[in-house]
């Protein structure tokens, strides 16, 4: 696209939204929010910078291919699973630190499956979008 409004607005609304989808996932296991919704919100950064300056740019532009984000996710959603079952509970009970982490709050395995579902997200919705955009 050839805006320069959208060229302009896009190259500030990238770190800001990218910025809100980190807030919205540290908010997430204590309030409406998380990994998601944060995903969705870098994934739509990421295409609005796509369409202010070019898919290829873009694709240029990333180190990797996006799919491979989603299974580091899973690996990271089902270890936080998994390791209270290492200490005798339940799958998926959660683990919290008893001292609370400026900016974050109590760290617990909520924390950590909800970083691994935003990175799901985010290279699902990248993969779908940039694959759509090469057919075009």
């Amino acid at each position: 696209m050839n805006s320069i409004i959208l060229k302009i607005a896009a190259r500030y609304l990238l770190p800001l939204l990218l910025l809100f989808s980190v807030f919205i996932l540290l908010r997430g296991h204590y309030l409406p929010g998380g990994g998601f919704i944060g995903g969705l919100v870098a994934s739509i950064a990421i295409i609005l910078h796509a369409f202010s300056v070019g898919f290829q740019e873009v694709k240029k532009e990333m180190p990797f291919h996006p799919g491979f984000l989603m299974p580091f996710g899973l690996i990271i959603s089902i270890m936080s699973g998994i390791l209270p079952m290492l200490l005798g509970k339940p799958f998926m009970t959660g683990l919290w630190h008893s001292e609370k982490i400026p900016i974050v709050g109590n760290l617990g395995t909520a924390l950590f499956f909800d970083i691994g579902v935003y990175t799901v997200v985010i290279g699902a919705c990248l993969t779908i979008i940039l694959t759509i955009a090469e057919t075009k």
